[in-house]
């Protein structure tokens, strides 16, 4: 089995699937190849490349896709329209800098590049930053899982024995990092909701009346 697996990372397998995910998704399967970059399986250097050409790749899409079909989108996806606002005082107030942690925003990774090609921001700006921001998003999450197994490696003595073990424990630390913001969001938005809900019971109680 492991030499099955060994044999599919290694035939550059594993490196189109990273680039597909990190095209249209985020950090957990970079942390996980860093990991897999640590056990030997893929090489680090190609592992940040590639991570960064997909993220770079998707964001740019992303923005073009705003820039060209903006109104469509709006019209035909209302999660992109209930964040249309606030996405714009994001764009507002820091500028450039939404442009760069674009990809660090829970809840805003896909549509701030969007709706900021909808904007008038150039897009030979966003071209740079978006090259800065996705290689050193490569480099950061690229590096946790790595430096997971070089910690994994302090306390266990034959880490390939246990490496089934550890990328359990690592998928249940992403599981839990994705459920902390998940939370942290819904939390957040709580008041919001009860406003909501205020509204409309008393809408409600005066069209009874």
């Amino acid at each position: 089995m492991e030499h099955l697996f060994r044999g599919y990372l290694e035939n550059h397998h594993g490196y189109w699937v990273l680039f597909v995910w990190t095209f249209l998704e985020g950090e957990a399967g970079l942390i996980l190849a860093g990991f897999l970059a640590f056990q030997g399986y893929l090489s680090l250097p190609a592992v940040i490349v590639t991570a960064a050409g997909g993220a770079f790749l998707g964001d740019q899409f992303y923005f073009y896709l705003g820039r060209w079909q903006g109104k469509w989108l709006l019209r035909a996806f209302t999660l992109i329209a209930r964040r249309f606002r606030k996405a714009l005082r994001l764009i507002e107030r820091y500028g450039t800098f939404v442009a760069f942690v674009s990809r660090y925003t829970y809840g805003f990774r896909i549509i701030l590049p969007i709706i900021l090609g909808m904007t008038t921001f150039p897009s030979a700006r966003f071209f740079w930053l978006n090259v800065l921001s996705a290689l050193a998003w490569a480099i950061v999450f690229s590096l946790a899982g790595y430096v997971f197994g070089k910690s994994a490696s302090f306390f266990v003595e034959d880490v390939g024995r246990y490496e089934i073990h550890l990328l359990a424990v690592l998928a249940g630390l992403i599981f839990c990092m994705w459920l902390l913001h998940f939370v942290h969001a819904r939390w957040r938005r709580k008041p919001a909701r009860q406003r909501l809900k205020r509204m409309r019971e008393g809408r409600k109680e005066r069209e009874g009346q």
